[in-house]
């Protein structure tokens, strides 16, 4: 072998070398970490994300920046993510819409959700709840369901829109129930909650975290939550999965940890490591739940078969009951 193939082989195998995974995850994070939040400042996921960004920069002694990119139902954020190098550098923090609900509905996104992301790790959920207007003759849902199947096509519900994950729970309840409450879409949560404060419409079903105030000053009435057991911010409101026939009914808004596919195994496995770490941490578990957020942690693999099962009951629900994000 002369001087100049010699070369080109040294070359090839310090090339093929430095490309690999393996050297790459070793020395992985070596600059800063982004993570993209699908939403504008200040929501739910917002919140969630800027918590759980400060403690893992902490663990992975890196900076890591929040950055929205809102739009589209999350679908403009979770598609930049999609669409990144799988390097470890782009995260995503998202919740049901961008990855299970609008996809269910209807909604044409420019990333396939089981292809072209991995997930990491499922960092927590809030209970979406059914709240109505203290002039309904209900104090729980167990009331309520008699109210409505006894007065058929009276009450209705309002949502923050079509094909939303509240419209989901609220059509799964009416057919399991056994009961006809009207569906009406607002365009976004602000005026779902107003109208249900302000009597126009009856009931609301709503994410949990700005009604809490409401409930607590007597401005609205909450019937039920809809994870499968109470909510510790709300520990005296029922669970819908309490009551017969409705074990396993759970619809709620939950934040997970999402890279872009053919991201490393190396990496993969840091982050949920460093995540589950976080989630369990004394600090940052009371500041989830003081968000409203239950902490869960969850593996790779565990949080694949959440999805799964995600995917499964969206999927039927919008066949079934006929749920269109563009209607």
């Amino acid at each position: 072998m002369n001087a100049t193939s010699a070369s080109k082989l040294i070359i090839t195998f310090v090339t093929s070398l430095l490309l690999s995974s393996n050297v790459f995850s070793a020395v992985w994070p070596d600059r800063p970490i982004r993570i993209i939040v699908p939403y504008p400042p200040g929501g739910g996921v917002d919140a969630v994300a800027r918590t759980y960004a400060q403690r893992l920069g902490d663990i992975l002694n890196t900076n890591v920046i929040v950055e929205n990119k809102a739009g589209a139902s999350g679908a403009i954020g979770a598609d930049l993510v999609a669409k990144s190098a799988p390097d470890g550098y782009t995260l995503l923090i998202a919740s049901p819409a961008e990855i299970v609900v609008g996809p269910s509905a209807g909604q044409k996104v420019p990333y396939d959700p089981k292809t072209d992301l991995t997930p990491i790790s499922l960092i927590g959920e809030t209970p979406l709840v059914i709240a109505a207007h203290p002039n309904v003759p209900a104090k729980n849902l167990s009331e309520f369901i008699v109210l409505a199947k006894t007065n058929p096509g009276k009450y209705s519900y309002g949502t923050p829109g079509n094909g939303s994950s509240m419209q989901f729970a609220g059509e799964s309840l009416n057919a399991i129930a056994g009961i006809d409450v009207l569906h009406v879409p607002y365009k976004g949560a602000a005026p779902a909650l107003a109208d249900a404060l302000g009597g126009q419409i009856p009931i609301a079903i709503i994410g949990m975290p700005p009604t809490i105030a409401h409930a607590k000053n007597g401005k609205i009435t909450i019937l039920a939550v809809t994870s499968e057991k109470r909510s510790s911010a709300m520990p005296d409101v029922m669970a819908v999965a309490e009551l017969p026939n409705m074990k396993g009914y759970r619809f709620t808004n939950w934040m997970g940890l999402f890279v872009p596919a053919k991201t490393s195994n190396e990496i993969v496995s840091k982050l949920a490591i460093a995540t589950n770490k976080l989630v369990k941490e004394p600090a940052t578990h009371d500041k989830l739940l003081s968000q409203g957020v239950e902490p869960i942690g969850s593996s790779p693999k565990e949080f694949a078969e959440f999805l799964k099962s995600e995917y499964s009951t969206y999927s039927k629900i919008a066949v079934e009951r006929n749920i269109k994000m563009n209607d």
